[in-house]
């Protein structure tokens, strides 16, 4: 890779997420960031910056206008390669820079395709794949109607945004109005373009998974696989992931063609996705095509149970290269995530030392004393700790995850105002 050439990453995301990404990234490439401040931890990994507001501060969603322009700026001082994100409000955008720049890329169909969820459920139906009935409302009266259709429980969530933002389960006409309300207020936290209305989804049975792959020339490949624990009802909040290395689910053909089939029809070319899916009765239903690596730390989990890099996995695709997919590992890591009992201002937090059980190989506490936390609707993804297990099977990870959760306790006061 010549000195003169570059790899721009739109938004670095939360230290505590997304720092083993950039340092795989920057291990494999210059990378220039595209960032709303100043680097800080950043700075060691990146060959330079520009600061440029990533948010329309009147409106708080992607400036687009002012990224592209700033890419174009940087293309002509340097030798662009690649671009990408892993930041879920910045993916359009990612794909609207590399279709300019003649770059490899996810397109500009399919990274709508994956982000607008109104339009993913319309394309995999036509696909012929399992899915759940679905209708795009606008009102409370359409969505109580629907929901009387498709028969109780139902979900209802925002078109276009992520991390279970505004995704709410109701469970009787009598829920209706609220999870109307709680999904249509989520909706207006991204990009104006799915603003307004809600899906109304038939409730989908059965275990649930994530799958992050890789995406070459139009052929999809699947890296790593992760059993989800969701909790907060009737929220979807995420509390938990288990990555095995060994999982036979990777090989399972009815998943995998129904992952192949969903990215050919959704038009993506070349990228990283992470593929929510439902293990029903009827088969593999996906829930969501997200156009970026997974958050939750996901791919860590991935890494460390596989060998396979998604930092250096993300760079290959978006410079047009093929990525090194082969696992070198082959072990069981799994997350937990620690939520509050109940809003309120965190005074201390206690987590176990990494090692204090066998097994346990990282803690970390990830708010501040002082962090004001509120749980759904108030709030999502409000999280004060998390827990790392290392076992040899998943009942393993689960049981040492549990055991520690049991050591974690947190100590809060009131929100004033509240």
């Amino acid at each position: 890779m010549s000195t003169d050439e570059i790899v721009l990453l739109l938004g670095s995301g939360g230290q505590p997420y997304r720092e083993y990404l950039l340092s795989a990234a920057a291990d494999t490439a210059a990378v220039w960031l595209l960032e709303g401040a100043e680097p800080t931890w950043q700075a060691r990994y990146v060959r330079g910056a520009s600061v440029v507001p990533l948010l329309d501060r009147a409106r708080l969603i992607p400036d687009r206008e002012q990224l592209i322009k700033t890419a174009d700026e940087l293309a002509a001082t340097h030798k662009v390669i690649g671009a990408f994100s892993w930041d879920e409000t910045l993916v359009v955008t990612a794909a609207h820079i590399t279709d300019r720049l003649g770059l490899p890329g996810l397109t500009l169909d399919g990274v709508e395709n994956c982000r607008n969820k109104h339009n993913t459920r319309q394309v995999l139906t036509a696909a012929g794949l399992v899915q759940p009935r679905f209708a795009y409302v606008t009102s409370v009266e359409e969505a109580a109607s629907k929901a009387a259709e498709f028969g109780y429980p139902v979900v209802l969530k925002p078109r276009g945004m992520g991390a279970s933002i505004g995704v709410i389960r109701a469970d009787g006409p009598d829920d209706v109005a609220h999870a109307f309300a709680v999904a249509e207020a989520g909706s207006y936290g991204g990009s104006p373009s799915y603003e307004g209305g809600v899906l109304v989804e038939e409730f989908l049975t059965g275990p649930e998974i994530s799958v992050d792959g890789a995406v070459v020339g139009g052929a999809y490949t699947p890296m790593f696989l992760a059993h989800k624990q969701i909790g907060l009802e009737p929220y979807f909040e995420e509390v938990g992931h288990v990555v095995d290395a060994a999982d036979p689910l990777l090989s399972d053909e009815a998943l995998l063609a129904t992952l192949r089939t969903a990215h050919e029809a959704l038009g993506v070319k070349d990228g990283i996705t992470h593929t929510e899916v439902k293990l029903t009765p009827r088969g593999p239903a996906i829930v969501e095509v997200n156009a970026r690596l997974g958050g939750d730390l996901i791919p860590y989990l991935g890494k460390r149970a596989t060998g396979i890099d998604p930092g250096r996995a993300a760079v290959a695709i978006a410079t047009g290269r093929t990525p090194e997919l082969a696992a070198t590992k082959t072990t069981a890591v799994g997350i937990r995530f620690c939520y509050p009992p109940a809003n309120g201002t965190v005074r201390a937090i206690h987590v176990p030392a990494e090692g204090t059980l066998p097994g346990l190989v990282e803690t970390r506490a990830i708010v501040a004393d002082g962090a004001v936390l509120r749980l759904p609707p108030d709030g999502y993804i409000t999280r004060y700790a998390y827990l790392i297990a290392e076992a040899a099977t998943p009942a393993e990870v689960t049981a040492i995850l549990d055991e520690a959760a049991a050591l974690v306790s947190i100590d809060l006061d009131g929100i004033p105002g509240d």
